[in-house]
This record gives C-alpha cells, structure tokens and sequence, in this order.
C-alpha cells in the first residue's frame, strides 16, 4: 500500500549533520547495512497558509498581501457567516455578522478586490465554504479570467462538505439531497474543466471540534467520503471515477495527544486506500493516495491562560509533520488568542513563524519516516482501525453518511458531554482551566482591546452601501436571465448546475441572490440538534441539582423552562447543546430549536412557551448587536420580565455593556463547570420568583 505522495524534494542535507558513512563507521556490520538515517536530499515543506479574512474585500487583501510578504506559501480564505450561508449584507439574518468571522464577499466587485495584485496562476488558494461553494468557485474563476488565467491553470481547494455542516459547523443552505447534487456538480465540473483544483476537502476538523473521538473522526469522515462518491458516481462517466477520487482531498484536526493524532492519520490513509480499491475499483496508486490539509485543534484553546495555547499549537503541529508517510500538505495554524476573537495581523505572523522554525531550523524533513516498525504506533493504528471500521458498518446499515446524519449528530453531541464531564471532574487535565489555574495578569491582552483585532462597526453599514452600488450599476436585465437559467437548470436533476451557477457570476448575480434563487427551487432545512439522544450520567451533584429544580418548580406552581436560542448565523452550536442537555438532565423543561435563529423569533417562542428564563449563545463577535435586538423582541412579544442569560466568546467590556442592556448573567469558555451555571440558573429563576411574589404581596 502506498501512503500520501513523498512531499518533493530539493537541496543538499543540512551541512550541520554528520555524514551517515561517519555516524555508522564503529557500529556492527549488520547495523551499517541497514539504510541511511537520513534522506539523500532534505525534503521540502508542506504549504504554509494562515486561515485569514475580516471585515471587506480591501482590507482582507492587505492582509493576504502582508502575510505572503512575511513567507506564507498559500493562501486560506476565511469568508463570514452571511457569505457561507447564502445572504447578502442587507439581508436581515446578517445583522451583527457582517466580516465578523471572515471576509464579506457578496458579488464579482468583492472576489476581484479580494485577490487583487494576487497572481492566480501561480497561488494555490483554500477556501473554507460550504453551502455556497460552487458560487464562490464561480466567482474565483471569473475573477481569474479576468486576469488572463484560464481554468486548468487555478490550483486550490473548496471545502465543499455539506455533511459536517449539518453535523457540527450549521453554514448549511439546502437540504442534503440538492447539497449533494451541488457537491457532485461542483466535483464534476472542475474534474473535467478545473484539473489541478481540489473541488472538496473531506472534513473530519469541525467533527473533532464538535467533541468527535478519534475513532469517530474517521469513521464519520470516511462514510462522508463515501456518500460523495457515490453520489458523483451518478453524474461522471465511470472512466473517470479514477480522476474524480485522485481530486479529493481531506481536511483534517489535529489534537494535543498528539501521537494518538497521528496513529489517526495513518489509519486514515489505510482506509482510503482500501475504499479506493475494494469499493470504486480505482487501479493507479497516485489517485489513492491520502492528501490532507490540516489545522490543528482549536476546542482545546483556553481562555484562561490564553498564552498557553501557544504550546498547544506547536505539540499539535507535530502531530502532522513528524511522520513523513502521511505528512499534511498544508498547514494552517491558529493563533494563540482564536479562544478570545479574531487574531491580529501580529498573531496570525506568530503562528506562521511557528511554522517556518519547524520547517527551517529543526531537523524534521531530514529524516525517512520516523515511525516506520514502531509496535507502538502499529497498534496504534491497529485498535483505531478495528473502531472506525466498525463505526462506518454502523453508518451503512443504517443507509450511509447521509440518512445517518440523525445518528451521527447525536453521538458527536454524546462524545462532547463526555468530555466535557471528564473536565469537570479533574479526570481530563487542562491547565489553566482545572488545574494550575493560579496566574499573573497576561501583558498579551493588556491593551485595551483585550489583545484580539476588533472589526470596525461601521464595516456593515460600508457593505450594505456598497452593495447598493453594485447593484445600481450592473446590467439588471443579464441577471435577471442569468437566474432565471439557474432556477431552470436546478429543476433539471440531469444539468450541472456549475455552468449556470458561472454564467450568474459574470452576469453580476449576488451571493444572496444565488442561493435565494436555489431556496425557491430546493426547499429549506433545519438540521437535527442531537440534543434528544444524548446520554444522561447519574450523578449525586446531578441529584442535588434536581432537587433544587423540584423545589423551585413547586413554587413556580409548573415545571422550570428554559429556551436555550442562538440568534443570527452562528452555526457553532456545541455550547448550547451541552447547555441544553444538562438542563435537561437536572431536571427542566428545554426548549432548543437550534441554529440560526432571529431576535423576533426567539422572543415569540419565549413568550408562547411560557420560559422562565432564555439563554443565548453566539461564538461569532455579534452578541453587541444581536442581544440587544433579543431583549427589545421579548419585551414587544410581552416577555420583558423573562431573564437572559448569555454564553459565547465575550471580552470583559462587552460582558459589562450587556449587563448594562438588562444581561442577568455572562458566561465564557473558561466557564467549563455546567453543574455550577446549572445552580447559578436555579437561582436566578427562584430569586425573580421571590421579588415578584413580593411585589404581589
């Protein structure tokens, strides 16, 4: 079986190492005949990328031009939450998001301004987004034509999985049946028209960030291989299946049990392999080969202590550079401070130089692989390729990764309970959090934007401008035609939607307007939560919990309620599945109707559902706008007297100007003790219950 292609090599071994005829010349013969420690020729690195984007196409572009300035190799494009779901800045589900978590990118203006002075012939450009993956690869490669630069010449990678959407990360648009068909279309088109672009990126990272075990993570991750081969097995002549598999790639986690995360990867690459040749018949060992992209684990960086992350960072990194069998081709590395907001340009160059010091100046590309005849890793691999295979029979009895979403969403909500409970009770040590938490003031968030960049509130109200602009001086009509053909061609199962879905980009179409277009056509969705399946684990504080939601029930004269909501576009719903599982298992009454979510139509569900209290979770820098427009949509809907909650990744000034705005509590993620915002919920409910009791009184 043959591994991940040999990353290429180049130049002479490191002139500071010691020639491997002297380093063997006293050893036994036996020692001396066996190959040289050392490579012939030092490898080169893998591609160095920074997962980068905020506010609007000209200032993202300085940053992209400032980071291939300091050494970066390619570039990976993080978009914002309107632009990955399918709205344009003016929509109403935008409020609060706009070029918060990425770039905005809303028409052909914004792609061409983004990559300006960028030659797309010759980068190699990723670009995390899913549900609008074919539009943004539409915009991409008019913006490309524009340059001069034809579509067999575009090297990079769309991500492209819906599946993982749905279980862990919610930038979902369509329901899984058109998802697919735009998967397989995307697959299709660039197999034929895009040679050298990876058109999907397999990603296991959201489900490790959605509390996946490693076992889970291949499993989930190779039934989700699966359920998009097949489905473009539907759209491609079968001599071409062999192409269609060589183009796919996987976008892997990388956690801080760093030798166990590599024991993962060469089981991944066995499975793929063997999926290559047993399921789709695919002959040439080149398209079996394992390629991956990685960044590594971002659910284990702190709050706390945030300056430890740093550490965390560069043990994981290892994971994915040690052994060169199955080394990533491309690493992206978060910054130290991703647990607070948005990295500076400062820090993203932190975490670059991290990369090149691996690179540059340890011996690591010096070597054949490190691990080759280690017994430890062999039964590594061995006991997680006996879980995931038996995981993946799980998934295809019960009809593959796509009629298993139910399932699967459940057990990832279940493994990230679990871990969770190991945190609390000590079992599972994290330094800063639970144990070593005494501290000196950091001076790396001492300035006073707390040590994150901060987007510019004005950026939204720029966007919504510009985008009237744009409007105003494209050629209505072409549009108008161009989206006509698009809804056409998505009600015909036998057309590919890629050439429409182009045709609309060079018309001067909008992201909103595309999806909007393909809304009407293929329905809406909302994805399971989960939340219902999950485990409940006995527990005497647990018991006590109980007790006190008995005690307060009975003189609320019905059970205790909570709505667990998440406004906006925030997809990253881990926070508020364990919140509202605990709820559950002390003993409320829990109304979670996942993700996105508008303020009126939170407010309405609190008021016709008679909550007590109403918690809020948003991970995306929007709470600011967000929980205001909540407390004011409660108060109308005539649930003014309800306390709010709010959990999410919240500087300390902001925590302030919400308590300000009528937030009854803030909670962030260094508060890990459920069990004690359990109590803290308890007792605000049973505290409003007594002051009103005495105002009646």
């Amino acid at each position: 079986m043959q591994l991940m292609a040999d990353p290429p090599s180049s130049g002479p071994p490191d002139p500071g190492c010691s020639p491997p005829g002297e380093l063997g010349a006293s050893l036994p013969l036996r020692a001396r005949s066996a190959p040289p420690p050392r490579l012939p020729e030092r490898d080169r690195p893998w591609m160095m990328r920074t997962y980068a984007g905020h506010s609007d196409a000209r200032r993202s572009n300085e940053l992209y031009r400032g980071n291939l300035a300091k050494g970066q190799t390619g570039l990976s494009v993080a978009f914002d939450l309107p632009t990955q779901t399918g709205y344009d800045p003016d929509h109403e589900l935008a409020r609060g998001e706009v070029g918060k978590v990425g770039v905005s990118i809303a028409d052909l203006d914004d792609m061409r301004t983004l990559l300006d002075g960028i030659p797309l012939d010759q980068m190699n450009t990723s670009m995390t987004i899913n549900a609008t993956a074919a539009w943004l690869l539409a915009l991409y490669i008019v913006t490309a034509e524009a340059q001069g630069v034809t579509e067999n010449e575009l090297q990079g990678t769309t991500q492209n999985d819906i599946l993982k959407e749905y279980l862990s990360r919610g930038t979902y648009a369509f329901p899984p049946g058109p998802s697919m068909r735009l998967i397989a279309d995307t697959i299709a088109y660039t197999v034929e028209h895009v040679p050298k672009w990876n058109p999907i990126n397999i990603c296991s990272y959201h489900l490790q960030e959605a509390g996946a075990t490693p076992v889970q993570e291949i499993a989930y991750a190779m039934s989700n291989a699966i359920a998009v081969l097949d489905a473009v097995s539907e759209r491609v002549d079968e001599g071409l299946m062999g192409a269609v598999f060589g183009r796919i790639s996987f976008f892997v986690n990388a956690g801080v049990r760093f030798i166990e995360e590599h024991a993962k990867l060469r089981a991944m690459a066995v499975l793929w392999d063997e999926l290559g040749l047993e399921r789709y018949g695919v002959q040439d060992e080149r398209h079996r080969r394992f390629r991956y992209g990685v960044q590594v684990n971002s659910l284990g960086l702190t709050e706390a202590q945030p300056e430890n992350n740093a550490y965390r960072i560069a043990l994981e990194a290892l994971a994915v550079t040690l052994g060169r069998s199955v080394r990533a081709r491309a690493v992206q590395l978060p910054a130290w401070n991703e647990a607070l907001g948005l990295p500076r340009p400062w820090d993203q160059q932190w975490s670059l130089r991290l990369q090149q010091i691996l690179a540059y100046e340890t011996d690591l590309l010096d070597y054949p692989d490190i691990f080759e005849g280690s017994k430890v890793m062999e039964g590594l691999v061995a006991e997680l390729l006996d879980g995931a295979r038996e995981e993946m029979k799980r998934v295809q009895e019960l009809g593959g990764a796509v009629e298993a979403v139910d399932y699967m969403k459940a057990a990832l909500v279940e493994s990230h309970r679990a871990r969770i409970n190991r945190i609390e009770s000590g079992e599972l040590v994290v330094v800063g959090v639970n144990r070593y938490t005494e501290t000196a003031p950091s001076p790396l968030t001492a300035d006073g934007e707390g040590g994150i960049l901060v987007v510019d509130p004005e950026v939204e109200a720029e966007r919504r401008a510009a985008l009237e602009e744009w409007r105003s001086r494209r050629d209505q009509a072409a549009v108008d035609a161009a989206l006509a053909e698009l809804a056409r061609a998505a009600r015909d199962d036998s057309e590919n939607i890629m050439f429409a879905t182009i045709a609309a980009a060079r018309a001067g179409a909008t992201t909103g307007e595309w999806a909007q277009t393909l809304r009407s056509e293929f329905g809406g969705y909302r994805a399971p939560t989960g939340v219902g399946d999950a485990a409940s684990v006995p527990s005497e504080e647990l018991a006590e919990l109980r007790d006190e939601v008995e005690r307060v029930s009975e003189s609320l004269g019905r059970r205790l309620k909570i709505l667990v909501g998440k406004p906006g576009l925030d997809g990253h719903s881990n926070g508020a599945e364990q919140i509202a599982v605990r709820a559950r298992d002390v003993g409320m009454d829990v109304v979670y109707q996942g993700i996105r979510l508008t303020p009126a139509e939170i407010a309405t569900s609190a008021a016709q559902e008679g909550v007590h209290v109403v918690g809020l979770s948003i991970l995306s820098g929007s709470h600011a706008q967000l929980i205001p427009s909540v407390i004011e949509a409660l108060g109308e809907a005539g649930a003014g007297e309800v306390p709010v909650i709010v959990g999410g990744i919240i500087p300390d000034a902001d925590a302030v100007r919400l308590r300000a705005a009528g937030v009854a509590a803030v909670y962030t993620p260094k508060d890990f003790d459920l069990n004690r915002i359990m109590h803290e919920i308890v007792e605000l409910v049973a505290e409003r219950q007594r002051v009103q009791a005495g105002v009646r009184a």
